[in-house]
């Protein structure tokens, strides 16, 4: 269970990355704290985590990929390793929100007093 907790963890640092990129500090310390929401033992905080990853996927990394794209296609510079980059990144992400279940699955498996 420890490397699904990883995986999640570096998913959101890098998605804080991003906005510290762009001088979003509120956000880049938002994202970079989020996974402490896997601290609490609730079904609705990896939920929650689950939710931000798959919005993240799509509004920010999916955008940020068509904007770059686009950038690179009109300054007819090559895109095609760009566009391989941030499939991954995506791929990564969802990943990461997909790997939330496994720990709710091991959550629920756990028995009190046994």
């Amino acid at each position: 269970m420890w490397w699904r907790v990883l995986i999640i963890f570096l998913a959101y640092v890098l998605i804080g990355a991003h906005f510290l990129r762009f001088g979003h500090n509120e956000a880049c310390i938002a994202f970079a704290l989020s996974p402490l929401l896997l601290l609490i033992k609730s079904t609705w905080a990896t939920r929650i985590l689950q939710l931000g990853l798959v919005i993240s996927a799509i509004l920010v990394w999916g955008l940020s990929a068509f904007e770059y794209i686009q950038m690179r296609i009109a300054a007819d510079a090559p895109w095609y390793r760009l566009s391989a980059i941030m499939t991954a990144v995506i791929a990564f992400t969802l990943l990461a929100a997909w790997c939330g279940n496994g720990i709710i699955e091991k959550r629920n498996q756990r028995k009190f007093f046994s």
